[in-house]
């Protein structure tokens, strides 16, 4: 198989069957510099051109590795920048196949100039319509910025790179020590990829992230006929709910549960999935995760983290662009602490807060386990703006630990002393019924009936509007 057939094959294995529709076939490079005149540029190195996905209309362009090494410049951006102008008329997501050797020397200043127009196209696009990307080859230099730029990004996990330096120009490295432009480290290290797989595999991840998404920010949100029980009970949720993408995944219909960055900050869960066909985005905090066989993989300490709060925040940013409803389970005693972590969790945390503060989606909480401390108000409690708060009977709700919160109130006092005072603390004030005694909490629902009492609110909330002070944009 050529690369140029490869660059039109991946959009064939992405689109529904004999829907794709190729834009600009026929155009060439313009430029003469350096030869370029003798060599032949079909396409100027881009597939270009529409098709639907499950009936969805989608945009997508596709890199031709096999033409100048799929480089861009002036034509092959032009090409991309119809792509985008025609998206937006429309109101369809874009798709971006990326297998490119970057910026067309030889256009010089017009290859930049390309990347410019292709940055202002992407920008104008933001909350606008959903913008996804996939990197199949090489994606480097100032190419990075473009899937940076998009909402999504997935990623083939042996033969793609994406970088903005190459691993070996790093100072004090070479890719021997650290591969930096691996598919490992941009979805463990840098969040930028959500998924990481082969290729064949990423083609049905893409489609299944394009079913959980609005076409773009005016329409009523991604709905699918729901043939799942509304009132199914999760008997098991309790025993999971540790492990937020199980516990998730328990919840939505059918089962399923579309996860976004994977594999970074794994202590805050993100992700799609379906209540009542209405597609919901869901934020949780996880302590513990299990393998494919059931097996206990990892754990972590039920804490905010800088990473989990900037994964969160940008999270909850696309869900409130694109008018989706926002669900989270929260199990947190407060943020670590170590002086790595000091260094910006302040600033993370509030850009956490902001984002769950200045949504106005439906917004819906519910309390799994712990809930202490400012990691609870920050976690969209009901003092930041959620709608409906629901917490698990055993769940704690408070400043601290009973126990710690005794040794403070109790200092100088034995250790009989203190064990009454923590009894007492807990009973007045570590628990859900003195929670919702304040108002606090909603209602008190027992783990197994969460999918209804969540569906119920959701419904509730369909038609929730809200305003903000009028501001061109804040500045958290």
């Amino acid at each position: 198989m050529s690369n140029s057939t490869l660059a039109r094959q991946r959009i064939l294995a992405l689109l529904d069957e004999n829907s794709f529709v190729e834009i600009g076939a026929l155009v060439t490079a313009r430029a003469t510099d350096f030869n370029l005149k003798q060599t032949k540029a079909p396409s100027d190195g881009v597939i270009t051109g529409y098709g639907v996905i499950d009936g969805n209309p989608v945009y997508v362009y596709s890199q031709d590795a096999s033409v100048l090494g799929g480089s861009i410049g002036e034509m092959h951006g032009k090409k991309i920048v119809k792509l985008y102008d025609l998206a937006m008329k429309t109101g369809a997501p874009v798709i971006g196949l990326i297998d490119s050797a970057g910026l067309r020397l030889q256009e010089a200043t017009d290859a930049l100039n390309a990347f410019g127009e292709v940055y202002l196209k992407q920008t104008l696009a933001s909350g606008v319509i959903p913008q996804i990307t996939a990197v199949f080859g090489s994606c480097g230099g100032g190419l990075a910025l473009i899937p940076a730029l998009t909402d999504f990004t997935f990623m083939e996990k042996t033969k793609a790179k994406l970088f903005v330096n190459a691993p070996n120009t790093l100072n004090g490295n070479e890719i021997s020590r650290c591969d930096t432009s691996s598919a490992d480290f941009q979805s463990e290290k840098t969040g930028l990829v959500d998924v990481a797989d082969e290729e064949a595999q990423l083609y049905a991840q893409i489609r299944e992230l394009v079913g959980m998404l609005p076409c773009n920010n005016e329409e009523d949100g991604a709905y699918d006929v729901c043939s799942d029980d509304l009132n199914r009970l999760c008997p098991d949720l309790a025993g999971c709910a540790a492990d937020a993408v199980l516990a998730l995944s328990r919840i939505a219909d059918d089962f399923r549960f579309f996860e976004t960055k994977r594999s970074y900050a794994e202590e805050m869960v993100t992700g799609f999935l379906k209540l009542n066909g209405v597609t919901v985005g869901a934020v949780a905090n996880r302590t513990c995760k299990y393998d494919e066989q059931g097996e206990k993989a990892c754990e972590f300490d039920p804490v905010l983290t800088v990473r989990g709060c900037y994964k969160a925040a940008e999270f909850v940013n696309f869900c409130d662009a694109f008018g989706i409803p926002v669900l989270t389970l929260t199990n947190v005693k407060g943020f670590r602490a170590d002086i790595c972590s000091e260094r910006n969790i302040a600033r993370a945390a509030a850009k956490m807060v902001y984002a769950f503060a200045n949504a106005t989606v439906p917004k819906v909480n519910v309390i799994t386990g712990s809930a202490y401390g400012s990691g609870y108000v920050v976690m969209n409690s009901r003092s930041i703006g959620a709608d409906m708060t629901f917490a698990w009977p055993e769940a704690q709700i408070g400043t601290m630990d009973a126990r710690l919160a005794a040794r403070i109130i109790c200092d100088g006092q034995g250790a009989e002393a203190i064990e009454t005072c923590a009894k007492e603390y807990a009973k007045l004030q570590n628990n859900a019924e003195s929670a919702a005694g304040r108002g606090y909490i909603d209602t008190i629902i027992a783990p197994e009936e969460t999918r209804k009492y969540v569906i119920g609110a959701f419904e509730m909330l369909f038609t929730k509007k809200e305003e903000r002070p009028v501001k061109k944009h804040g500045t958290v």
